[in-house]
């Protein structure tokens, strides 16, 4: 009896109580249970988005593409994990925004806690320098992040880095700053 009364408390929008009881016989109550969770939950992350404030304190940088959630969903189990994914992706597209660049970054960064980030480290001492538009700034208790920004030297857009490898980092700032024109 209680197993009803979540279903119907969770669910009035998605399933008749007539359908409930349906597919309660065919799959017994905890298949039904599942399935209204899975479209509560599918309904809530598609139309919730957080901040990107909040996206960032979750892990996300707003970088990733809802595609690239849906592949992360076949290789983790963490269903929670996935929502937030979903709730801070950038949805699939082929415009222009794609193909944004920016004209500098500053790559924010710890000085303690480099020794945790090798590949950050390999990328400063040995890759920087091809890329003259690129800062390190050395902020006390940082997470390494790239910073984007736009002509007049304002942040656009904020991307941690933190288990990126030294090959990722060097594509992504090939594909994203603008060369200078004596390079």
């Amino acid at each position: 009896m209680e197993l009803k009364l979540e279903i119907q408390a969770f669910s009035p929008p998605l399933l008749s109580p007539v359908r409930l009881e349906e597919m309660k016989g065919l799959m017994g109550g905890y298949g039904v249970a599942l399935i209204v969770v899975v479209s509560v939950l599918s309904l809530r992350t598609s139309s919730e988005q957080l901040s990107s404030r909040e996206c960032e304190n979750l892990g996300f940088t707003g970088l990733a593409l809802c595609s690239d959630c849906n592949t992360l969903s076949q290789y983790v189990k963490d269903e929670e994990l996935v929502s937030d994914c979903l709730k801070c992706c950038t949805e699939d597209s082929d415009d222009a925004t794609t193909k944004i660049t920016y004209s500098g970054a500053l790559l924010e960064v710890c000085m303690r806690k480099l020794v945790f980030y090798p590949e950050v480290v390999s990328f400063i001492e040995e890759e920087k320098d091809q890329f003259p538009s690129v800062k390190v700034q050395y902020v006390f208790n940082s997470p390494p992040k790239l910073i984007m920004l736009d002509d007049e030297g304002q942040q656009k857009e904020t991307i941690r880095i933190d288990n990126w490898k030294r090959e990722h980092i060097l594509q992504f700032l090939r594909e994203k700053v603008k060369r200078l024109a004596s390079d």
